[in-house]
């Protein structure tokens, strides 16, 4: 399977995004949360500022919606011609359908569960999907720090997906002391913000987590 980085610009200078991109130009996509500050206890960007942001960008916009009525926006954010949205499966009321919607618009389309969510919730939907996101961390804030308990969510959702085309995607806490055993129990897409952007040269820490990501995929 592939392995791919996707820095979370939630690490990132927010009034220099152009300078910000062009420092992760090696990143096979680039992870915007979207907060709507209901949803979760934040607030980031809107619609607008992503469509902008699909302007500037030379690499896929993964969207990861973290708002109220995901079956509602889904659309309007994957009109905007990002490469991905991924809607959260707590805010959803038809998954199924906002999948659909999201496909509809030519876009990729995403289902993430929160922590606390069990990955058995996924067993009768995640094949309208391209992809699984697990969540490491409680959604709302960066910066924090891995739950081990999110190990085991990898494995069940790894053996739920089996040898299937839905990519199998990790955010929260994902940096160089753990992404090698994130891969090794079969994680192949990584969500990375502090581990990227707290370093001068954001290009050798991206190659540096890929690299890692790759031994542990290769240990099985």
């Amino acid at each position: 399977m592939a392995i791919r980085i996707q820095p979370s610009i939630l690490s990132a200078d927010f009034v220099n995004f152009q300078s910000e991109f062009d420092s992760i130009g090696n990143a096979d996509g680039i992870h915007v949360d979207v907060m709507d500050g209901h949803f979760v206890p934040n607030m980031t960007f809107g619609l607008p500022m992503v469509r902008r942001m699909q302007e500037i960008s030379t690499i896929p916009l993964d969207v990861h919606l973290m708002l109220e009525n995901p079956d509602f926006w889904a659309k309007e954010y994957a009109s905007a011609g990002v490469f991905s949205v991924t809607v959260h499966y707590e805010a959803c009321e038809n998954p199924i359908d906002t999948a659909k919607s999201i496909h509809d618009c030519g876009v990729r389309a995403g289902i993430s569960i929160k922590p606390a969510t069990s990955v058995a919730v996924l067993e009768d939907i995640y094949q309208h999907f391209d992809q699984v996101l697990i969540m490491s961390v409680e959604p709302g804030f960066g910066g924090q720090s891995f739950i081990i308990e999110s190990l085991e969510k990898i494995v069940q959702a790894r053996e739920l997906l089996g040898n299937s085309d839905v990519w199998l995607q990790v955010d929260g806490g994902v940096d160089e002391s753990n992404i090698k055993t994130l891969a090794a129990l079969g994680a192949d897409t990584f969500v990375a913000g502090s581990a990227v952007f707290k370093h001068s040269d954001r290009r050798i820490a991206i190659d540096t987590l890929r690299r890692l990501a790759i031994e542990g995929e290769n240990s099985n």
